[in-house]
């Protein structure tokens, strides 16, 4: 990350991790299809019940991948200085914070699982479903934040390339259990959530014997399995603002998906399958967000500046070209995709139309996280947490309940999505302008250089 050619670098760090995002959401998307195709009667009910979990699971998981990038930029720091010592305190931390924090919020889903969903505006009918998926998946979450902690270890030290080689694994074995669960045994959605977590769980079980068997500075060892303070603090002092931002994303999702319920079964399956694969697209545009984390936080570290700004073009540049393929593609064969969640041709030109709207504001979209994770990895992480939060939270909730109140259709709810990724985007873009980090990290080693003899302060 700190020398060598930055297109080839960044490319070949963000495809890989673009796939495993879309694998990762291919586990949603293969629940939602199997239990829309073979399900019968009770398809229509299930895929809206995951559908309803989705905005619910966000939240919960967003927060702690937010936490994860904390590790991510700790660890990609450390490298960058060469500090093998706070690396490794950093992995152990990190691996704790994953399975506690887990523990916790599952035990919670279990208490508090039925007036949560009902919060929802979940129909009656849906309802049942909704409840049993939530509570088997988050049963699961320990495992899964496990997963997601290790893969930020892995992205802090540049690879990429072993957390989707797991997940073809893992996504492979999701696909069969699924099947076996719905097709064999009969079941719905208590099938496909257990099918989800037992994947993840190897997914999991199998980067932790990487991370224990691989002699780098991220060697996970269990004696050495404890929370130091230090490092947690600056962990969460990058991670925290990061998962907020996505937690009240998802609250804002969480609100809009109310309303979503509220048109109905039909509706709700509809906006479910669009959501699956719009994810695919979005995957894509965050793994640039991610490589300019990532090398901006090494280059930052190894007090290489300059290439911290080739970072942030350069993601941006990439992050184009490949959305608009994605996109393409996604749109070219578009409802053929649908198909596979639910041949009603009803479901499949609402969901189409729910495509159509989001991926015109997808370049906002990339926009804004590509300069929150270059921020970030200069060790600013409060500043976009806030900016996004009033841009995406205040314009979609401003909108829900001014607009959508008075006019309750589904193309109202929509518009609400490129209103907020626009404005959210040009907020981002103009703090940027007024942070100038990189400025101030040339100042501040010009500074350190000064103290040590080797540079004249007035140059």
């Amino acid at each position: 990350m700190t020398q060598g050619n930055l297109w080839t670098g960044i490319l070949l760090f963000a495809l890989p991790l673009a796939a495993t995002g879309i694998l990762q959401q291919f586990f949603n998307a293969a629940d939602i299809a199997i239990v829309g195709k073979y399900t019968g009667e009770q398809g229509e009910l299930a895929m809206a019940a995951v559908g309803a979990n989705s905005p619910l699971v966000g939240i919960v998981t967003n927060l702690f991948v937010g936490i994860a990038l904390g590790t991510n930029v700790v660890i990609a720091n450390s490298i960058g200085r060469g500090d093998g010592k706070s690396i490794n305190r950093a992995v152990h931390t990190s691996i704790l914070i994953a399975l506690f924090g887990g523990l916790i919020f599952s035990l919670i889903a279990q208490a508090y699982a039925v007036p949560i969903l009902s919060s929802q505006n979940v129909p009656e009918e849906v309802l049942p479903y909704a409840v049993l998926y939530f509570r088997i998946y988050m049963l699961g979450l320990p495992v899964i934040l496990l997963y997601n902690f290790e893969a930020a270890i892995l992205r802090g030290m540049g690879n990429t390339t072993t957390p989707l080689l797991t997940l073809f694994l893992s996504g492979a074995l999701n696909v069969l259990l699924n099947l076996f669960f719905v097709l064999r045994l009969k079941r719905t959605v208590d099938g496909v959530a257990i099918a989800t977590v037992a994947s993840n769980g190897v997914s999991a079980l199998v980067l932790l014997i990487y991370l224990m068997k691989k002699d780098t500075p991220a060697r996970v060892r269990l004696s050495d399995l404890r929370i130091d303070t230090p490092t947690l603090g600056k962990i969460m002092k990058i991670g925290i603002p990061a998962g907020i931002q996505s937690t009240v994303f998802g609250i804002a999702n969480i609100i809009i998906q109310s309303s979503i319920n509220s048109l109905g079964p039909l509706v709700m399956a509809s906006s479910s399958a669009a959501f699956n694969i719009e994810l695919f697209a979005y995957y894509v545009l965050n793994s640039f967000s991610q490589a300019c984390t990532s090398f901006t936080g090494q280059n930052y570290g190894a007090g290489k500046i300059d290439r911290c700004k080739k970072v942030i073009r350069l993601s941006m540049i990439e992050g184009i070209i490949a959305m608009a393929v994605a996109i393409a593609v996604i749109l070219f064969f578009g409802k053929d995709i649908l198909h596979v969640f639910n041949d009603s041709p009803d479901i499949i030109n609402v969901a189409y139309e729910r495509l159509m709207i989001i991926f015109s504001a997808y370049i906002f979209t990339l926009s804004y996280e590509v300069i929150s994770g270059y921020l970030r990895g200069f060790g600013i992480s409060l500043i976009p947490a806030i900016l996004t939060t009033v841009g995406i939270c205040g314009v979609r909730l401003s909108w829900i309940f001014l607009v959508f109140n008075n006019h309750k259709t589904f193309n109202t709810i929509m518009l609400a999505y490129p209103l907020s990724l626009s404005a959210t985007a040009l907020i981002l873009f103009v703090a940027l302008l007024m942070i100038r980090p990189s400025r101030k990290a040339e100042n501040e080693k010009k500074r350190a250089l000064s103290k040590a003899g080797n540079y004249p302060e007035d140059q």
